[in-house]
């Protein structure tokens, strides 16, 4: 019986999967139909399309059909850039990019004259540079390219050292290797047992370094004929122990075929936190490495971003040499063409950084992947503790602009230690008297009366020293809070010890930037002048930039956190600075004490930019403008001529938008 039951039950679960099997089977039978019927439908609908486009009226419509396509590319690109003018400005940038590129490349490279007069000058150190290159089943192509352009270098104290982990498949590495060597006895070439990785190899090849600095080279890369040259300038006249330049990736076998243009600022910690804008072509005094390793494997794919900030860290002089001198290859499988190519260094340059972090002291900090890049990181600090935050207010009657920027703070705020000083200067409309007395009725939120002229300076030294706060954000009556953690992104700088200003990015109510950083110099009355000035909310900006925490020379006053007890050592804002930089002017006494200042993408806020004082284009307040920048020019002439450290030379002061000079 009890068998008979089980050959029931396998019939009946028989029964069950081969109707499901049948059922299944009808199913995919009518997806094939449909497939089908979907196949000749497109067939027959483009063979309608093309008896149209084959027809007499198709032809006779181009010169329309083309008209009505520009008419909406343009209001497209009216759209991005805010104007015809905006599209002929950026049109006319290209133009001038496009023949800039064409001054760093090999047109850079120095003539016959050139040439001999860097070969022959005399130094006043002697220095020999060990270029370290790791191989591995190198291309041919490359390989020559990477020793003939050390061997091309004007200054001639180097060696290059190569130490090979190719497989018995690529025996022609060392063969090519062996045969410049014999001619050059600069070239020192070790094949080894095993391949160690990139970081494995090229620690085999600091063990045959004999130079007094060393340099890190890709084995498929190529270098300017006189960067060794640039390098030994700053080393001798600069005291440099570490070194890097701009760089630009190039495709094919032409480094005129230049992709990307990498012109970096000079040393800066939080840039280099947040994305490795130095990698190439760093070279240091071995001296920093002692009790250090070169490499460590565990950071393989980021290696170098790892002992970047080792060294960086123990460096006396960091110096950047703002040209293009090293050319970084992108081929299929290099990072140069795609990071996913190498996806394990994402992670690699995660546990760096960490690393980096923990060593400064840092803890419970969060490292995550922003919107540019995969390797351009977003860094979130533990705040350390929970201090008061005064907010100073300034205001002139626009009680709408204040009602709008105080509504937003108290709705989206979620920092809860935190008062609002509203500081009232020559209001005469009744209703924003009103408004003051409602709010009184906050807690939190107090108003000052300052009287006497507008002087902005004046007015938030004067709010100041009302404020119970330990830290005071400067904060314009015309901003609207965007994210709801604006006070935490900029408390968590702000706490740094080394650090004195931080400020927001501000968007104009067309989403279009109106702050993300300030350069001096920059701008017609060759002062100061906000990058990025009018582009989309959704740019990442040049290299990213609008996309992470950063080192900048100044911050506008219109967002600016700073510690009570840094202002008030500074006497605050310079009251000789009534309307205009007085905020850079303060930024500017800031980083003369040696502290850092910092913009954060991650607080946001809208910014109705003049809406509560007037614009300083034209009339009285264009000539009390260029009253307060001459006063500007005079007192920071020096750092005017030096430029800004954050900037590059290479870019046009004539343009925001990182445009090159030619």
């Amino acid at each position: 019986m009890e068998q008979q039951k089980n050959y029931q039950i396998e019939e009946e679960e028989l029964a069950y999967y081969k109707s499901a099997y049948e059922a299944e089977k009808r199913k995919n039978q009518e997806l094939v139909g449909r497939l089908a019927a979907s196949l000749e439908e497109e067939k027959r609908l483009q063979e309608q399309i093309d008896r149209i486009k084959g027809g007499t009226l198709w032809k006779l419509s181009k010169p329309v059909r083309v008209f009505i396509h520009f008419l909406l590319r343009t209001k497209e690109r009216i759209t991005r850039y805010g104007s015809v003018k905006g599209i002929l400005r950026k049109l006319k940038s290209k133009s001038i990019e496009k023949r800039a590129r064409l001054q760093h490349g090999t047109a850079s490279f120095p003539d016959a004259e050139r040439r001999k007069r860097e070969a022959e000058t005399k130094f006043s150190k002697e220095i020999k540079f060990s270029i370290l290159v790791p191989l591995y089943n190198t291309p041919e192509k490359f390989l020559k390219d990477v020793i003939e352009s050390v061997q091309k270098q004007t200054y001639g104290n180097w060696e290059l050292c190569l130490a090979d982990g190719s497989d018995a498949e690529h025996a022609y590495v060392g063969k090519i290797c062996q045969t410049y060597g014999e001619k050059d006895k600069r070239i020192c070439y070790k094949k080894l047992e095993k391949n160690e990785g990139i970081s494995g190899n090229t620690n085999r090849c600091y063990e045959m370094a004999t130079g007094d600095y060393i340099g890190l080279f890709d084995h498929d890369d190529v270098l300017h004929p006189s960067v060794l040259f640039e390098y030994m300038k700053a080393i001798c006249e600069q005291d440099a122990d570490y070194i890097y330049c701009d760089e630009a990736t190039f495709h094919g076998n032409s480094i005129d075929n230049m992709i990307t243009l990498h012109f970096k600022p000079d040393f800066s910690i939080d840039n280099l936190r947040a994305n490795n804008y130095i990698c190439h072509f760093s070279v240091f005094d071995r001296k920093l490495l002692e009790g250090m390793e070169l490499f460590r494997t565990q950071f393989d794919g980021s290696q170098d971003h790892d002992m970047i900030l080792r060294l960086t860290m123990k460096a006396r002089h960091v110096v950047h040499v703002p040209k293009l001198l090293y050319y970084w290859r992108s081929h299929k499988g290099s990072v140069a063409a795609d990071i996913s190519a190498k996806s394990y260094a994402i992670d690699a340059a995660k546990g760096a950084i960490g690393a980096h972090l923990t060593q400064c002291g840092y803890e419970n900090f969060e490292i995550t992947s922003t919107r540019a890049c995969e390797t351009i990181f977003r860094i979130k600090y533990q705040l350390l503790s929970n201090p008061k935050i005064s907010i100073l207010i300034p205001n002139k009657d626009h009680v709408a602009d204040l009602k709008r920027c105080i509504s937003s703070i108290l709705e989206k705020t979620t920092y809860d230690n935190y008062e609002i000083i509203v500081i009232e200067n020559n209001s005469t409309d009744p209703e924003i008297f009103t408004y003051y007395e409602e709010l009184k009725t906050h807690k939190n939120i107090k108003v000052e009366v300052y009287e006497g002229e507008f002087n902005y300076s004046k007015i938030n030294n004067f709010g100041a020293a009302k404020a119970d706060g330990e830290y005071l954000l400067l904060l314009n009556n015309d901003t609207e809070v965007m994210t709801i953690n604006w006070l935490e992104e900029l408390l968590m700088y702000a706490q740094r010890e080394d650090v004195g200003a931080v400020g927001a990015k501000l968007y104009y109510e067309n989403n279009t930037i109106q702050h993300a950083g300030i350069v001096i110099g920059l701008g017609a009355h060759r002062t100061a002048g906000h990058t990025h000035y009018m582009v989309d909310k959704s740019n990442f900006g040049y290299m990213g930039r609008l996309c992470y925490a950063q080192n900048v020379s100044a911050v506008t006053g219109a967002c600016l956190m700073v510690k009570k007890a840094l202002y008030e050592e500074l006497d605050g804002l310079s009251e000789e600075f009534a309307v205009a930089l007085n905020d850079v002017d303060f930024c500017l006494r800031l980083r003369k004490k040696g502290l850092l200042n910092i913009f954060t993408p991650f607080a946001e806020l809208y910014h109705y930019e003049s809406a509560s004082r007037g614009s300083d284009i034209s009339g009285e307040n264009a000539k009390r403008y260029e009253e307060e920048a001459e006063k500007f020019r005079n007192k920071w002439k020096e750092e005017l001529e030096k430029g800004d450290p954050y900037y590059n030379p290479n870019f046009s002061l004539d343009h925001s938008d990182y445009t090159l000079k030619v």
